[in-house]
């Protein structure tokens, strides 16, 4: 399938790795002007390396907890290309494995810091961007959930960032559909990034045997379907929190 983002500007958070970094390639690859962040530079730019048309792209160190961070590389994107970003991915986000009764208030913070505060500030920040623009709007954002907000032994603190973020997809929907910019989701699966990898091999080929494909899904597999979510394909879609899965928990 092929989309045509006719130099749409996306702003892709976690884009330094993983799910994000695919995102990236194929927004690009499909001629999308693409922002680059992740919390530190030095992978913000690695990603860059990979993209077409790179003078096109820009990179960013963003911390998705900071308002002002935040605040700095959305004015910095309206003063290099004239316009804000009307395409944006949340993919920032950590995962650790803790105990509930292990479980203290800064692991807590930080999950939720990170996976569910970072974005609910740039999605705000996003629409508060285009509706000042006073341009017609036709925008989408799409977050990053889990299947694990269904309940995972251990990660007490990650299953609620996560279903935080699907509830706050939902609202955001609810609220700014009417104003051109749709708001959806993904809860990807046992996925091959970074996040998980630190599980060791043997606990991710236990679960890889209960997921119905038999096996991890790949970073790209997850993006592919938040591209089509960003683009005019999925016009009607508003809301929606698509399990890609390979069939785990359905």
């Amino acid at each position: 399938m092929s989309y045509n983002f006719g130099d749409r500007i996306a702003l892709v958070t976690g884009g330094g790795g993983g799910i994000g970094r695919s995102c990236c390639e194929i927004l690009a690859r499909e001629g999308a002007r693409v922002v680059v962040t992740d919390v530190t530079l030095k992978t913000a730019k690695e990603t860059l390396t990979l993209l077409p048309r790179q003078d096109k792209h820009m990179a960013f160190a963003l911390d998705v907890t900071k308002k002002k961070n935040i605040d700095e590389v959305y004015q910095s994107i309206k003063t290099h290309y004239g316009t804000p970003p009307s395409l944006l991915v949340n993919c920032a986000g950590i995962l650790t494995e803790i105990p509930l009764l292990e479980l203290n208030e800064g692991s807590w913070d930080l999950m939720v810091d990170i996976n569910l505060k970072g974005s609910f500030l740039m999605t705000q920040e996003f629409a508060r961007c285009l509706l000042e623009s006073g341009k017609d709007v036709k925008a989408a954002v799409v977050n990053i959930s889990s299947m694990a907000a269904r309940g995972v032994p251990k990660w007490v603190h990650y299953s609620a960032s996560k279903g935080g973020v699907t509830s706050l997809t939902k609202g955001c929907a609810a609220e700014l559909a009417s104003k051109g910019i749709r708001v959806n989701c993904v809860s990807p699966g046992p996925i091959n990034t970074n996040l998980v990898v630190y599980q060791g091999k043997q606990r991710r080929e236990e679960k890889e045997k209960i997921v119905p494909l038999g096996r991890e899904g790949r970073p790209e597999e997850v993006a592919e379907v938040i591209v089509f979510l960003l683009s005019e394909r999925s016009s009607y879609v508003v809301g929606a929190s698509i399990d890609v899965s390979g069939g785990h928990r359905m």
